[in-house]
């Protein structure tokens, strides 16, 4: 790598990332993830990779979690959350997952860089990360890089907050982990 400094940069535009999530929206996705029946997960691309690592964390925790587009995914219904990430909050696919979501009735939270865009407008909730994106974090960071990494970390750390609230030990996890099955 020819920048040394790059690294602690992108930390650093993650950390601000994270830092700027409203933590009444964050309380308001654990609380949805806690109460509703079963949790979907949806997005496309890495933005997807992204939530299929948090959806594996939830699991692990002790919930019902699905992946939209998986062939044994069951029908979203009232009773559940749906949770679509996106850092432009217009992909095609995000935004119809979450029309078709909010239409059924299910509860909508949306995970965006982005904060006026078709995504944001159809969420119950919206999550919002402010990420300065100019030429700088193009050079160390293309195409959503903060985004994404900000979002893995944002959902770890929602990960711990449900196991200290819920009184989950790692432990706990660990005896759901697909590894001892």
């Amino acid at each position: 790598m020819s920048d040394l400094k790059a690294p602690t940069e992108l930390i650093s535009y993650c950390v601000q990332a994270v830092d700027s999530v409203d933590e009444a929206s964050k309380e308001r996705l654990i609380d949805a993830i806690l109460n509703r029946r079963r949790t979907f997960i949806y997005g496309s691309g890495r933005s997807g990779l992204i939530g299929q690592l948090f959806a594996v964390r939830l699991v692990q925790l002790g919930f019902d979690v699905h992946f939209v587009g998986e062939m044994t995914t069951p029908i979203i219904t009232d009773k559940d959350l749906t949770l679509l990430i996106s850092y432009t909050g217009r992909t095609s696919s995000v935004v119809q997952t979450a029309e078709i979501a909010k239409r059924i009735g299910s509860e909508v939270i949306s995970l965006t860089g982005t904060e006026d865009c078709n995504l944001s407008r159809t969420s119950d909730v919206t999550i919002l990360f402010d990420i300065a994106n100019n030429e700088e974090t193009s050079k160390i960071a293309p195409l959503g890089t903060v985004f994404e990494d900000s979002a893995h970390l944002f959902f770890e750390c929602v990960i711990c907050d449900i196991m200290k609230r819920c009184n989950i030990t790692e432990e706990d996890m660990r005896n759901r982990h697909a590894i001892w099955v």
